[in-house]
């Protein structure tokens, strides 16, 4: 396995855009506390972004840096990119080319990614229409 580098990824606003709709049903994986950017937190984020690519975190109250420079922080120390915040909410995204081709995250930035459950279920609708999709 290769070890992932701490650069950067450059995402298009495509790119977020179809992140944001993959991400929306997420639960929070790693939750950062009053702690701030301990080891076992950065650890946990490297760990999540390994196996899922991407991930929701939570910013606790106590979080000793305002969110946005945190989920700068957060995303630099990782190698992430910052796919959006919403309140103390974050969504990051790192890429791995160690997963499987059916676990990984497709990005198109020429056209919008589609999850595929609405691709089925627009099949579903065309085939009870007879209408093609």
């Amino acid at each position: 396995m290769s070890e992932q580098s701490n650069e950067a990824v450059n995402l298009t606003s495509r790119e977020k855009k179809g992140l944001r709709s993959m991400g929306h049903h997420l639960e929070p994986m790693v939750y950062a506390g009053k702690e701030g950017m301990s080891p076992a937190l950065l650890d946990s984020l490297r760990t999540a972004l390994k196996a899922h690519e991407l991930i929701k975190v939570k910013i606790g109250q106590n979080y000793p840096v305002e969110r946005n420079q945190a989920g700068q922080e957060l995303a630099q120390k990782t190698g992430a990119a910052v796919v959006q915040i919403i309140g103390r909410v974050l969504l990051l995204y790192r890429p791995n080319p160690d997963l499987p081709e059916v676990r990984r995250i497709p990005l198109a930035s020429g056209a919008c990614i589609q999850q595929p459950e609405k691709i089925m279920q627009k099949d579903r609708v065309a085939a009870r229409t007879g209408k093609k999709p």
